[in-house]
C-alpha cells in the first residue's frame, strides 16, 4: 500500500505528497527514467529545491510514474491496519 500519492502536472511530470497533503517533490521523466526531486519549503514559504523531509532521497530512480513503487523506494510504506 502506497504512503504517498502522485498528482500529474504534466506528461512528465508528478507532484509528489505525503498522507497529510503536504507536497514533498516531484517525479520527473528524464530520458527514459523516473527521478524523484524533493522540494521543501523556508519559513516564507520559497520553495527549497532538494530539500525538505526527503532531501536525502533526491534522485531515487522509479521505474514508472507509481505511488506505491515511490513510497517503498523511499521507505515510506503505509501501515497496513491491524486485524482485532
Amino acid at each position: 500500500m502506497a504512503a504517498l500519492t502522485l498528482t500529474v502536472v504534466n506528461a512528465d511530470v508528478r507532484s509528489v505528497h505525503l498522507p497529510d497533503g503536504s507536497h514533498v517533490g516531484n517525479l520527473k521523466r528524464i530520458g527514459s527514467s523516473w527521478k524523484f526531486k524533493a522540494i521543501g519549503y523556508d519559513a516564507a514559504g520559497n520553495v527549497l529545491p532538494g530539500g525538505g523531509p526527503l532531501t536525502d532521497r533526491h534522485n531515487t530512480l522509479c521505474s514508472a510514474p507509481d505511488a506505491t513503487e515511490l513510497s517503498a523506494k523511499l521507505g515510506l510504506t503505509a501501515q497496513q491496519p491491524q486485524a482485532l
